[in-house]
C-alpha cells in the first residue's frame, strides 16, 4: 500500500554546467564559483538499502557516507550522509552544494533529476529529520521559503522500507523489497504501474534516462533472471508480463543499462562474470570475466558511447572492458594452447579486462567514465565511501595511469544547496 501528498513543484529547471578550471576548491567559507543543482544517478546503497550498483555495509559508515550515486550522465555525484547531503561536480572536482543536518537530518538515499532543482530524499542513518525509511520526499530547491519544509513538495509514503529510487524526466520509480512502484513525475504525480518482484533486499533496479526509450529492468521472479519492462508500451494500471532474460544461475547482484537502453549488463552474487544482453532480442552479446575468486560487485557502468564498461568490487579493483572492439580485451594464456577439456573450456574462452586499477579494498566505491581527453585516451572515475576520489586514464592497448587523486569530503562550498 502507498499514498502521496503534494504541493505543485516548480518546473524542473536545468542549471548551467560548470566551467572548466581549477579542480580542487577551498575549505568551507571560501567562495567557489557558480553552483549547479543536483543531478540523478547510478550507484551504491547503504546499511539497510542499496541501488542499481549496490553494496551493504556491515560496519559504521566511513566518514559518515551512507550512500553514493552518480547523476544520469555521470557528470556529478551525490552523497547521502549522517550529516545531510552533498552534491559534487566530477570534472573539475568541486562541491556544488549541500543540505546540512539542520535542514534534512541524516540521509539514507539521495536521487536527483539531471542537473535540476528536484531531489528525491529518503531518510536514514542515526537521526533522520522528516521521515523514516518508508517514505520518499521530493525537495524543490527552486521553491522559496526560509523553512526547509517549504521546499518539500511531494511525499510518497509506504508501509515498508524504500530500498532505491530512480527518476527520469517524466517518471519516478520507487523500489521496495518485493514490489516496484512507477509514478508520473513531477507534474500531477499518479501511480502508473506496480510490479511484484522476487525478494530484492538490495533494491536492484535501473531506469533508462533516454528520451527515446522508457526501459525499466529489475530482478525477475526466477533465480538469476532479469525482467525488462517498456514503460512506453505497457498500459498504465495493467500488470502485463515483462520480458525475461535468464542471465545467471545464482541471484542477480548488480544490474545496469547503457544510456540508450539497448544493452543491459548484470552480475550474479558470485561476482566472477559480467554478462551483456541485447534488450530488444534478449540475446547474450558477450561474457566478461572479472576474476576467478567470488566477489561482491558494487557498480557496473557503461561509457557514454557504450564502447567500454567498468566495474568495481570488494576486491578493491576497478576493471575496464572493451565492448565496441572486444579484441582489445585480454584472453587466457591457455586459449593459445588449442583444445582444452570441458572443465576449463569456458574459463579459457572468457574475455578479461583490458585495464584495471586499485582503490582501498575496505572501502566500497562507484565508478564511471569521465570525459574523453583525446580519441585514444579515456578516463574512469572512482568515488569511494572513505571520501577519496580517483581518476585514471587508459589507452586501448591497456596502459592505465592515475591522473588525479583527492579527498572530496575535504572540499567544501560555503553556501547551502
Amino acid at each position: 500500500m502507498s499514498h502521496f501528498r503534494s504541493r505543485t513543484p516548480s518546473p524542473p529547471e536545468v542549471r548551467p554546467d560548470v566551467n572548466t578550471g581549477a579542480g580542487r576548491q577551498g575549505p568551507r567559507g571560501q567562495k567557489t564559483g557558480p553552483r549547479a543543482a543536483p543531478t540523478a544517478g547510478v550507484g551504491i546503497g547503504n546499511a539497510r538499502r542499496s541501488g542499481k550498483q549496490s553494496w551493504t555495509m556491515t560496519q559504521q559508515p566511513l566518514r559518515g557516507v551512507t550512500s553514493l550515486r552518480f547523476n544520469q550522465d555521470q557528470s556529478c555525484f551525490c552523497c547521502a550522509m549522517e550529516t545531510g547531503v552533498r552534491i559534487y561536480n566530477v570534472e573539475p572536482l568541486m562541491e556544488k552544494g549541500h543540505l546540512d543536518h539542520e535542514q534534512v537530518g541524516s540521509m539514507g538515499l539521495v536521487e536527483m533529476l539531471h542537473r535540476s532543482n528536484l531531489l528525491a530524499l529518503v531518510g536514514g542513518g542515526s537521526s533522520p529529520k522528516f521521515s523514516e525509511i518508508s517514505a520518499v520526499l521530493i525537495w524543490d530547491d527552486a521553491r522559496e521559503g526560509k523553512d526547509s519544509k517549504d521546499k518539500l513538495v511531494l511525499e510518497f509514503t509506504f508501509t515498508k522500507p524504500v530500498l532505491a529510487v530512480r527518476v527520469r524526466h517524466d517518471k519516478i520509480v520507487i523500489v521496495l523489497r518485493n514490489r516496484i512502484y512507477v509514478y508520473s513525475f513531477p507534474d500531477n504525480p499518479r501511480k502508473l504501474f506496480e510490479f511484484d518482484t522476487r525478494d530484492n533486499p538490495k533494491g536492484l533496479c535501473d531506469l533508462c534516462p533516454s528520451l527515446e526509450k522508457q526501459l525499466l529492468v529489475f530482478p525477475g521472479h526466477k533465480c538469476g533472471s532479469l525482467q525488462l519492462v517498456d514503460l512506453a508500451s505497457t498500459k498504465p494500471g495493467t500488470s502485463s508480463a515483462p520480458f525475461t532474460i535468464n542471465a545467471h544461475q545464482s541471484d542477480v547482484a548488480c544490474v545496469s543499462l547503457n544510456q540508450p537502453g539497448t544493452v543491459v549488463a548484470s552480475a550474479s552474487q558470485k561476482g566472477t562474470l559480467i554478462r551483456l544482453f541485447d534488450t530488444q532480442s534478449k540475446e547474450k552479446l558477450v561474457e566478461l570475466r572479472r576474476g576467478t575468486d567470488p566477489a561482491t560487485l558494487y557498480c557496473i557502468n557503461f561509457s557514454h558511447d557504450s564502447s567500454f564498461l567498468c566495474a568495481s568490487s570488494d576486491k578493491g579493483t576497478v576493471h575496464i572492458f572493451a565492448l565496441k572492439d572486444t579484441r582489445l580485451n585480454r584472453r587466457s594464456a591457455l586459449a593459445r594452447v588449442g583444445k582444452v577439456g570441458p572443465m576449463i573450456g569456458q574459463y579459457v574462452d572468457s574475455q578479461w579486462s583490458l585495464a584495471s586499477f586499485t582503490v582501498p579494498a575496505e572501502s566500497a566505491c562507484i565508478c564511471a567514465f569521465g570525459r574523453n581527453t583525446s580519441k585514444n585516451v579515456n578516463s574512469v572515475i572512482a568515488i569511494c565511501v572513505d571520501g577519496t576520489f580517483h581518476k585514471y586514464v587508459f589507452t586501448p592497448d591497456g596502459n592505465c595511469n592515475r591522473e588525479a587523486f583527492d579527498v572530496y569530503l575535504d572540499i567544501c562550498d560555503d553556501d547551502d544547496f
